[in-house]
């Protein structure tokens, strides 16, 4: 008989690894909570109606700017008449002051890189406006595009009757205040 090849050795089985713990399944972050609608108005806003005029006579301008940013944000558009009769509460001779060290800041290499300054009671107006509204986003742009803002009250604005924010009146007599007309003479609009 013919020896049969002894049998190789088995190689001992190698001790598997304990397997890696399996890592906890991640947390499901909670679904995120849908923002509630906005806010519907009384009554829808239709860019395309005619503006609403605010008479700025005896208004402090602050709160009267704060208003109208409010109402372009919200979709108006808003015309203000009468610019140069808007107060600022105040001395007279504070205010000037701090609008001539206002004037100083210019650019080192040349002034017409700005910024510029402001001397006319309606773009003293419309430049604090557009400080309470974000400019640099389309929102706040657009908004910005529908506002005018006038000396006096022009012939085409005359037949759509003004408002007046209640909110934004002078409480206090009239000669306790500086009007942006007074302001804008003082610093050297006509």
């Amino acid at each position: 008989m013919a020896k049969s090849k002894p049998e190789a050795k088995s190689k001992p089985e190698a001790k598997s690894k304990p397997e890696a713990k399996s890592k906890p399944e991640a947390k499901s972050k909670p679904e995120a909570k849908s923002k509630p609608e906005a806010k519907q108005n009384d009554k829808p806003i239709d860019k395309t109606s005619r503006p609403i005029v605010i008479d700025g006579t005896d208004h402090i301008a602050g709160r009267l700017s704060s208003n109208v940013a409010k109402l372009l944000l919200q979709g108006n558009r808003v015309t203000v008449v009468n610019s140069e009769k808007i107060m600022i509460s105040g001395k007279k001779n504070s205010i000037v002051g701090e609008y001539n060290k206002f004037l100083e800041i210019s650019s080192i290499l040349h002034p017409k890189h700005g910024p510029f300054h402001p001397r006319r009671p309606d773009t003293i107006m419309s430049r604090m406006v557009r400080g309470m509204l974000p400019r640099k986003k389309p929102s706040g742009a657009e908004a910005l595009k529908r506002l005018r803002v006038y000396i006096g009250v022009p012939n085409d604005v005359k037949p759509l009757g003004t408002i007046q924010i209640e909110k934004a009146k002078i409480r206090k007599s009239s000669a306790v205040y500086t009007t942006v007309g007074e302001l804008g003479k003082n610093v050297g609009w006509n």
